[in-house]
């Protein structure tokens, strides 16, 4: 779920701010694997992903502006077929190996199909291109990966999964980071909308993950934000029931079931 909210943080520069609320600091991914000194890490990978127009560009931008200025290196990788112009440097560049206009042109598919197809293709070539491209980087490199915004890319069909796993077997030690556009939440049924497709991609990458509402510079009344980082079930239950048809009624109240019990679920987790 979207709930704790922490600190804000902006970059000027930018054609828009990005006022970014964390559950927790992202800063530099150091989670070492313990007790396995045979397995040497070979570097760090963020996987950017979120719906389209969420801002993730723009958060790739900022992050390697932020670390520029702090003295920190890191390499931003654009695994968008479509992506035309970029505010950062860009290490990777999957249009290297193909581009949605190309697909496009030669195959007559369109922009959805296409972009399925060009990441299709990049799974097939994991083993060649992609390797070859991780071989140009050292141990401790950090590596952002900035993901096209389709949404079945991280909840259904299985590309970015197998991609994160052929990052682990190179030795990456690999989080995600899911951008939802805070105005999307702005409302009970988008909530649930953005909560569950979080959920789906948690699900689906297995990862450790990372949820930040973005263009929080964007919402003007910051309460109605507010009332959904912590909600009260009863509440929520009874604004869904109010809003969606009667048939949804028992979906509604599952939903809220579940909710209920992740929070008691890690309330109860015992801290070492």
């Amino acid at each position: 779920m979207l709930t704790a909210v922490f600190s804000s943080w902006s970059l000027p520069g930018l054609p828009f701010s990005l006022n970014i609320h964390f559950q927790f600091t992202v800063g530099v991914f150091r989670n070492r694997l313990k007790g396995n000194k045979e397995k040497a890490i070979m570097g760090y990978a963020q996987l950017v992903i979120g719906p389209a127009g969420s801002g993730k560009s723009t958060y790739c931008s900022s992050l390697y502006q932020h670390c520029e200025t702090v003295g920190r290196s890191i390499n931003i990788v654009n695994l968008d077929p479509a992506a035309e112009n970029f505010d950062y440097p860009v290490a990777m560049d999957i249009r290297e190996l193909i581009s949605l206009e190309d697909v496009m042109e030669e195959l007559g598919l369109g922009p959805n199909g296409g972009l399925m197809y060009c990441m299709e293709h990049l799974e097939e070539n994991l083993d060649d291109w992609l390797t070859e491209e991780l071989d140009n980087y050292l141990d401790d490199d950090y590596l952002v990966f900035d993901c096209p915004g389709q949404i079945e890319l991280f909840s259904h069909v299985p590309v970015l999964k197998n991609f994160v796993e052929h990052l682990r077997r190179k030795n990456f030690n690999v989080c995600a980071v899911y951008l939802l556009d805070s105005q999307f939440i702005t409302d009970v049924t988008k909530f649930i909308s953005g909560c569950m497709a979080s959920l789906s991609a948690m699900v689906q990458l297995e990862l450790p993950h990372v949820n930040i509402l973005s263009k929080m510079d964007l919402v003007t009344n910051k309460r109605d934000i507010e009332n959904y980082l912590d909600p009260e079930p009863r509440t929520l239950l009874a604004e869904l029931n109010q809003r969606m048809a009667p048939q949804f009624e028992k979906l509604n109240k599952s939903l809220i079931e579940l909710s209920v019990l992740l929070k008691l679920k890690a309330l109860l987790k015992p801290s070492f």
